[in-house]
């Protein structure tokens, strides 16, 4: 039985041979428990996440400037001039420098197959079926990504506001429970691909969520994995959950471990950090 088949409709199952009262009648003593986690009706983190209606963000829009006519024109910074953000001596007069080589230009890199950006199948995980929303060729429209909150509705119209361009993914299984969702989901703007990064991680530290500040992934600037408390239930095997979320130019990036068992700390920092080198 796989892990996120366990539960329809966000209910679980009880045991075969137990009967559920209208007071939520513990299972008969005897049956053994069951595996069991929270699987989502159309994306799994939509019942493993209740927090996870996107927080719109903050501010207002600036007031307009006066400009005064008869005031004199404000000379540019030398380094905003044309030619003057190179050293005199560093190029020949009248030329420009050659572009970067697309190893090093990360706008090149991600303006190419998204889907090759994905960090390889970690060793002794296979590819997984389960992940609904994705598309057999590794994509997901809009609308197959934001099913995975709660409040879809928003969060369709919100990543459209923000400037959504594309979303892919990949889903791993290992052994009889253990599974994992990487997705990478680009933006028309880095600032963009930041913004929808923060209000993940914003309310990541409320009890409906981790329950914890998360630790800074290394090499990211504001980066960060958690490690979710387990959520139990009387007879079904406890239910564990990992999340690493961080931006890297245009992209931002969201991955989920789920097992029945403990996952350390190293599991999802190693899967986070490894991602953030191929981006």
């Amino acid at each position: 039985m796989h892990l996120k088949d366990s539960i329809s409709d966000g209910q679980p199952e009880l045991p075969a041979g137990t009967a559920e009262s209208e007071e939520g009648e513990q299972p008969q003593s005897g049956a053994e428990p069951v595996a069991v986690v929270k699987r989502r009706p159309r994306g799994r983190t939509t019942l493993i996440i209740a927090a996870a209606a996107v927080l719109g963000l903050a501010g207002g829009v600036a007031a307009g400037y006066r400009v005064q006519a008869d005031r004199a024109p404000t000379p540019l910074a030398a380094l905003s001039q044309p030619g003057l953000a190179y050293p005199a001596k560093a190029l020949p007069a009248g030329s420009e420098p050659a572009p970067l080589p697309a190893s090093q230009d990360r706008k090149v890199r991600t303006e190419g197959d998204l889907r090759k950006l994905i960090v390889p199948r970690p060793k002794g995980w296979q590819e997984d079926k389960g992940l609904t929303a994705l598309s057999p060729d590794g994509w997901l429209g809009v609308e197959d990504y934001a099913m995975n909150f709660e409040n879809e509705e928003y969060m369709y119209g919100d990543l459209l506001d923000q400037g959504l361009r594309r979303v892919a993914g990949a889903s791993w299984k290992k052994g009889e429970y253990r599974a994992a969702d990487v997705y990478l989901v680009q933006f028309s703007s880095g600032a963009a691909a930041a913004a929808h990064a923060e209000d993940q991680r914003s309310y990541m530290p409320g009890k409906r969520a981790a329950g914890n500040e998360g630790t800074a992934i290394e090499g990211s600037a504001e980066g960060r994995y958690y490690l979710f408390p387990a959520e139990r239930k009387a007879g079904y095997l406890p239910f564990y959950q990992a999340r690493a979320i961080f931006s890297r130019g245009d992209v931002m990036v969201d991955i989920h471990i789920y097992d029945s068992a403990p996952i350390s700390k190293k599991d999802i920092r190693t899967l986070a950090e490894r991602q953030l080198e191929r981006l």
